[in-house]
């Protein structure tokens, strides 16, 4: 069995594959902070599957992270509880993708899981719009290599940032609002972040697609996705294990063989 995590700003996203059958998933606070902590968290999420998963049976694992300080607590708790390497994606891994971004070492981790993921199951062209910390949106050309793309602030961070910088700002959650012109603040925050936030991704598929030359598809994934894509009518999927298939692909191309 294959351990895939995405490790971000704000969630660390688990996933349990048994062979292409995803058999379990759960998000966790990115606050994990010793390796002690994160692997009795994985001993416990295990436990919860209807048949429960006994660590010997887990024979690989994987991790992208955009946050390195966790890189090595999550490491060092695979090898220390589940007796197993874990492979850390980047761009100098095999990924089967060309990578056509001017500093290839860059780019965060999960953008190339999502285009890998998101080629093989959607083809090319293909724009990826993740809904996370930051709004990201990622390209994968006609030809199948990963060229760029761009990047936002998530809709999280805006209300937060709004909260801290406007003394008079509740803080509000990210629910759709009945109208566009918001009776109340919350109303019209909620607006503001939701509307508006549709608008940006619906403008930059849009320049996307004309820089293309093609209408490309576009797959949305991350926490916001079902939500946003109800709104943004450039949307054509909504794919929330997106990461975790892209994951086990990249897995299945470089894992070690055995002798």
């Amino acid at each position: 069995m294959l351990l895939v995590i995405d490790a971000g700003n704000t969630t660390i996203i688990v996933g349990l594959f048994d062979g292409d059958e995803l058999v379990g998933n759960w998000r966790l606070s990115s606050r994990v902070s010793t390796s002690d902590e994160f692997g009795v968290c994985l001993l416990t999420l295990f436990s919860t599957i209807r048949a429960p998963i006994a660590p010997p049976r887990i024979d690989g694992a994987i991790l992208a992270s955009v946050v390195p300080p966790l890189d090595l607590p999550i490491r060092e708790a695979v090898k220390n509880y589940l007796g197993v390497d874990c492979m850390r994606v980047d761009s100098l891994l095999d990924l089967g993708m060309e990578i056509r971004y001017g500093a290839p070492l860059e780019v965060g981790a999960d953008r190339l899981v999502n285009a890998v993921g998101g080629r093989h199951k959607y083809g090319a062209p293909l724009i990826i719009v993740d809904y996370g910390t930051a709004i990201t949106l990622d390209v994968v050309s006609e030809d199948g290599a990963y060229l760029g793309g761009v990047i936002a602030p998530g809709l999280i961070t805006g209300v937060q940032a709004l909260f801290s910088r406007a003394a008079k700002m509740p803080q509000v959650g990210l629910e759709l609002p009945p109208r566009v012109i918001g009776r109340n603040t919350n109303e019209s925050t909620q607006s503001g972040m939701l509307h508006g936030n549709a608008g940006l991704t619906e403008h930059l598929i849009e320049k996307i697609r004309g820089e293309l030359g093609i209408k490309a598809k576009a797959v949305a994934t991350g926490g916001h996705a079902e939500l946003m894509a109800s709104l943004v009518k450039s949307i054509d999927h909504v794919d929330q294990r997106l990461t975790l298939d892209g994951l086990r692909l990249i897995y299945e191309r470089n894992k070690p063989s055995k002798n």
